[in-house]
């Protein structure tokens, strides 16, 4: 399968940047990552979850200690399965609890890097450290396998709860009065970003996975005037931000995540000063 995408590459993409394997297969897992970031976080800023896919990360670099502490095979294995849980306990309270979301968050959060910094304390570190700040042109052909199927998975969970979700995020009260149960869609929300975010921190990184969430959407309620509009925008730029923030990293030899987060904060800016001086 990536014989006929490296040929489509050289066919379409005949730059320098795209001769290498490795930029080949940063490209693909751009195409993959980029819509399901825009698409999430669509609903993160819509229901002012900007610091949830934060902590979520937090609580994968303890899954990724607990893992490694236990031997597992892939630290990546007991990442995804902590974040699970954690996303739901975070979601069972902020339910039940009339604490605010961001306190509930901050505390969750913090005692989760807490544990993992304690548990990597032995040495594990400096193995794992690289979680921090990612390195997207270390992908794997089979860990490409991964992200593909988790973005048909992401997708067609959209599919079938994204109304549920936008009813919610506007008034939860009025969707309960549907029929609609609040906590078990919002459940499946927040598992659906933390395997997300999860799976792609290795390559991202802890540092910035929640700007790749958060600044696509953002930008893309400045320039939206529909919920369409605003799902289409906050995609295109989320694809563009990774197309042009990979190929930007290659000729500036800069980390591939955090030139991704630099074009999109620009392009979240243009848009918010547009707004600004439209409106006036």
């Amino acid at each position: 399968m990536l014989d006929v995408w490296y040929d489509l590459v050289d066919f379409l993409l005949p730059f320098e940047w795209t001769e290498h394997i490795f930029m080949k297969n940063a490209l693909l897992a751009v195409l993959l990552i980029t819509p399901l970031f825009g698409l999430l976080g669509t609903m993160v800023v819509s229901n002012r979850m900007a610091f949830f896919s934060d902590s979520i990360g937090h609580g994968a670099f303890t899954g990724v200690a607990i893992g490694a502490l236990f031997g597992a095979v892939d630290p990546l294995i007991g990442a995804v399965l902590f974040s699970v849980v954690f996303a739901i306990v975070i979601t069972i309270i902020k339910n039940k609890s009339k604490t605010s979301t961001d306190t509930i968050i901050g505390v969750f959060s913090s005692t989760a890097v807490a544990l993992g910094l304690i548990l990597l304390s032995d040495g594990g570190y400096n193995k794992y450290s690289s979680y921090l700040v990612g390195d997207l042109l270390s992908i794997t052909p089979f860990e490409i396998l991964l992200l593909l199927v988790s973005f048909a998975a992401v997708i067609i969970l959209w599919i079938l709860i994204f109304n549920k979700v936008l009813l919610i995020s506007i008034n939860q009260s009025l969707a309960a009065s549907r029929g609609v149960n609040t906590l078990f869609v919002d459940i499946l929300f927040t598992i659906a970003i933390a395997v997300v975010v999860t799976i792609t921190i290795q390559w991202v990184g802890l540092l910035i996975i929640n700007s790749l969430i958060v600044l696509p959407a953002a930008a893309a309620r400045n320039v939206a005037s529909n919920m369409r509009q605003y799902h289409a925008a906050a995609v295109g730029i989320s694809m563009f931000s990774g197309i042009s923030g990979l190929t930007a990293s290659y000729y500036l030899d800069t980390p591939t995540g955090a030139t991704i987060v630099i074009i999109a904060a620009i392009i979240f800016f243009i848009f918010f000063f547009l707004r600004r001086k439209f409106a006036n």
